[in-house]
């Protein structure tokens, strides 16, 4: 079964249409055209994104995970979000998503506990928007955890996020 199928299973098209009307008209602070990111932090706990430039926070997005959130990614499939220091380090506009950052996952410590566990530790973890063709949703897509364990915000979001965070980015993913 594919994400587009998966989230209209979730949530049925009446209370996505409903959310996603309710959210329609919600105000919106966009970024200026030449803000750049330096650091991104995500709260796994609080279910936040946060762009940092220096100490001052550009700006805070709420996010949808993995179904099992809780505890850092141990192996392929687990359906959860890693946690510790990565960068940004690609950009897919191909995706089966509507545009997604790469992150570093697995960092050297993350394989080196895979390995003890004889275990691949997965990859492909991103920041992302909503599967091709759904992004209709909108802020509908936060009513459950989702992922495979990416990070996944609404489509206007990741465009924004695309436009100011540039390949190399600090990611800090905290429980």
């Amino acid at each position: 079964m594919n994400h587009a199928t998966s989230l209209w299973l979730l949530f049925g098209r009446a209370a996505v249409l409903l959310l996603a009307a309710s959210v329609y008209h919600e105000a919106r602070q966009n970024l200026n055209a030449g803000v750049t990111a330096d650091r991104i932090v995500i709260n796994k706990g609080t279910r936040t994104l946060s762009l940092f430039k220096g100490e001052r926070v550009l700006k805070t997005y709420k996010i949808a995970l993995g179904p099992n959130a809780k505890g850092r990614k141990e192996q392929q499939g687990d359906g959860r979000t890693p946690e510790g220091t990565y960068v940004i380090d690609g950009r897919k506009r191909d995706s089966a998503f509507h545009r997604a950052l790469h992150i570093s996952y697995p960092n050297v410590e993350d394989r080196r506990r895979a390995r003890l566990k004889g275990v691949s530790p997965g990859g492909d973890i991103m920041i992302h928007g909503l599967p091709n063709g759904m992004g209709m949703i909108g802020k509908a897509h936060l009513l459950k955890d989702w992922t495979q364990g990416c990070i996944a915000v609404t489509n206007d979001e990741i465009e924004e996020i695309w436009r100011v965070v540039p390949d190399g980015t600090e990611v800090v993913i905290q429980p």
